[in-house]
């Protein structure tokens, strides 16, 4: 990409633009906020900060398990990372050689998602306890405690004021929490992500991506629908548009074709349409307008995405992929 002269972006020109090879396939990805770094985690236990400009790899311990979840801070100067182990930890983004500045016992068993607010003021987790859970960002005190839902609780994200959290647990219920009161609002409940397998006695479900529309008035929750084996997660990709003010599902996004898996990451570009990265049927970009139910286009990966994250400049996404490859995808055609 030239600096001088942004590239126009036509998502059907997606176009591969990076790799870099690990040693491990990998579980998470993010690209912190002023483009430097990208951090991704791995089937090692271990947190890797890529450098965009040199393309190289520091590998940071701290966690006892895979990293699924990050954040940064405003500025850039500090990583949030969450695993399994139930950790949610602080890191100097820009130190040589990173060591921890926090490690907080966050939750009993995983920490599947972190949100930072937009005022950059808070940090929320969530996990396998059902808890909801708000924290300082700057000293790492706990706020608040929310607690409602009654099975894991897969995913959250701030409201644009940052006055609010929406969560959805594994059962697809959806809740609204006010920071400065514990009661939740439930929203609804998204009977198309979840499941309930009579031969393996499984629930599976929940939002597995999650991101705010760019006008903050609906919530996409990406996730697997139609499942018909739990144990191997075959089921049909769906993204659930939910409207906040009103508190309706307003449309649910499909593939013409019923592509399999599960959407492991979602984003909405201020363009207008939404992107959808799964795993699980093989790798897919879909991309939808929103005003239909299925795509109006979509690109076959190399592997299955298990994680993504949209650049700052909104030109680029970074994939997490289970061949151990971290991938970066331009959103037009090769400069």
């Amino acid at each position: 990409m030239s600096d001088a002269a942004p590239a126009k972006i036509d998502p059907e020109k997606t176009s591969l633009s990076l790799e870099y090879k690990h040693g491990r396939p990998l579980t998470a990805c993010h690209w912190e906020p002023k483009s430097r770094f990208i951090f991704f985690g791995a089937e090692d236990n271990l947190v890797h900060r890529f450098q965009l400009s040199s393309k190289k790899v520091d590998s940071l311990a701290a966690h006892d398990s895979w990293v699924r979840a990050f954040g940064s801070s405003r500025d850039g100067e500090v990583v949030y990372s969450g695993g399994y182990d139930g950790r949610l930890i602080y890191w100097p983004a820009l130190a040589e050689k990173p060591k921890p500045i926090r490690v907080i016992d966050a939750h009993q068993g995983w920490i599947r998602a972190i949100a930072v607010s937009p005022d950059g003021k808070h940090i929320a987790t969530c996990g396998n306890d059902l808890f909801v859970k708000l924290w300082d960002a700057n000293g790492g005190t706990q706020i608040r405690e929310f607690e409602g839902h009654k099975s894991h609780v897969y995913n959250l994200a701030f409201s644009q004021d940052s006055s609010t959290l929406v969560s959805c647990d594994q059962k697809g219920v959806v809740n609204a929490w006010i920071l400065d009161s514990y009661e939740p609002r439930e929203l609804l409940t998204v009977k198309a992500l979840h499941g309930y397998d009579t031969t393996f006695r499984a629930d599976i479900g929940g939002a597995r991506g999650i991101a705010l529309r760019s006008d903050g008035a609906q919530v996409a929750l990406g996730g697997i629908s139609n499942v018909t084996n739990a144990f191997a997660g075959v089921g049909e990709i769906a993204v659930a548009l939910v409207n906040l003010a009103e508190g309706k599902l307003d449309r649910i996004l499909q593939s013409k074709d019923k592509t399999k898996g599960t959407i492991w990451g979602v984003a909405h570009h201020p363009q207008g349409f939404w992107i959808g990265l799964s795993g699980g049927g093989g790798g897919w970009l879909t991309f939808w307008k929103g005003d239909s139910d299925h795509e109006f286009f979509k690109l076959k990966l190399k592997s299955d995405g298990r994680g993504m994250s949209i650049s700052p400049d909104q030109t680029q996404l970074v994939v997490a992929h289970a061949d151990m490859y971290l991938r970066t995808y331009a959103l037009h055609g090769a400069m």
